[in-house]
């Protein structure tokens, strides 16, 4: 039976994709800050799909989270979701430095070095993928979160280009807004986005582990946000920042 480890698994993507993975028959390992909304996630899991599930509480913008997580995942998975985030509501320069190097940590330091954890099992065995979760953000300007997953992609594309093994794949996913508590948490407001815009958790992660098999690098998992990133390639990047600074702030 093969093995997945999602991190940021308890709400969201992360649920989406513990949920997708169970019904597919993978084990799983949970990973997330908080340790009683795991385990009541993992007996729900057990109960509905039969399938193992190890909980790991973590804070990956912490040293010791990331160490932890570091440290199971050289036990060998054969699959990573990358997905723990958050955002804030302030605009540059006005959020705290402190919660900016945050995000920069768990966006950033937290993929590159779970990545590599995971790699030295998948290429003994010659296989194995790990899907890093950015965000359509990443092709607009829009302040720190939008730059670290700009970074995310462009890791993941890299990465994936220089291991030059079709059997091991890294793919970044770059959703745009989904129907989540990522805005709810985050205290952005979310009134000026247009309703049609709003995707389902459960058809991000479907369009995903679509493209993954695919072999894409990078997924932008719908029509929609598709359209967007194409349209947006020939759009100013002055106008591009006065669009987003507009947008779901």
């Amino acid at each position: 039976m093969p093995t997945a480890l999602i991190t940021g698994a308890t709400a969201g993507l992360g649920a989406a994709f513990a949920r997708r993975l169970a019904a597919d028959a993978f084990s799983l390992v949970l990973v997330a800050r908080d340790e009683s909304r795991l385990a009541r996630f993992a007996d729900q899991l057990k109960l509905r799909y039969g399938v193992g599930v190890e909980v790991l509480p973590a804070d990956l913008a912490t040293e010791d989270g990331l160490t932890a997580v570091e440290a199971r995942l050289g036990d060998g998975v054969d699959l990573l979701v990358n997905n723990a985030g958050f955002g804030h509501p302030g605009r540059f320069p006005e959020v705290p430095v402190a919660d900016e190097v945050r995000m920069l940590k768990l966006h950033s330091e937290a993929v590159l070095r779970l990545t590599l954890a995971a790699l030295p099992s998948m290429r003994r065995r010659g296989r194995g993928a790990i899907v890093n979760v950015a965000s359509v953000a990443a092709f607009f300007p829009r302040g720190t979160y939008s730059a670290s997953k700009a970074w995310v992609v462009n890791f993941s594309e890299s990465a994936n280009a220089d291991l030059g093994n079709p059997r091991i794949r890294i793919m970044a996913l770059c959703p745009g807004f989904v129907r989540t508590e990522f805005h709810q948490r985050a205290a952005m407001d979310t009134s000026g986005i247009p309703g049609f815009l709003w995707l389902k958790a459960d058809d991000v992660v479907r369009a995903a582990m679509r493209d993954l098999a695919l072999g894409k690098s990078v997924s932008v998992p719908d029509p929609r946000y598709k359209a967007i990133v194409a349209v947006g390639r020939y759009v100013p990047r002055g106008v591009q920042a006065m669009v987003s600074a507009r947008i779901g702030r």
